[in-house]
């Protein structure tokens, strides 16, 4: 059965690749991970970012001017194209990892392969208003 599995599992790999936005997504992904510039940018505004989730976590204060360099920073890190281009392909491949995590998920809870009607279900309310946490 794994054998079986597996061989499933490199279609489904063979299917993500095979998409047309995957190409983008990958081009995107090169091209920030060549360019140092945006690479550094990217860590600094990382650095800077748990710098200061560390911080208030603990308690400290954060002053005005220390959120401002950081927002300004930030802001720069998405003018930058190449930056940009990489947070929107991350952004594309979460969205591409949840959608096959949701549904390998939701067959082994059911047992079966679900059917749209199994995630409309979990969607709730879609006010927020009726206490379901949606």
């Amino acid at each position: 059965m794994q054998t079986v599995i597996e061989d499933k599992a490199r279609e489904l790999c063979e299917t993500i690749v095979a998409q047309p936005q995957w190409t983008s997504i990958r081009s995107r992904i090169d091209a920030f991970l060549a360019n140092d510039a945006a690479r550094g940018q990217f860590d600094a505004v990382n650095t800077k970012g748990r710098s200061l989730h560390e911080k208030q976590h603990s308690g400290e204060p954060l002053n005005g001017q220390e959120i401002a360099d950081f927002e300004k920073q930030r802001d720069a890190l998405l003018q930058n194209p190449v930056a940009r281009g990489f947070l929107e392909a991350q952004d594309e491949l979460h969205a591409i990892q949840h959608s096959v995590q949701k549904y390998v998920s939701k067959t082994l809870q059911l047992g079966r392969v679900p059917t749209e009607s199994d995630f409309k279900e979990e969607e709730g309310c879609g006010n927020g208003n009726c206490g379901c946490h949606h």
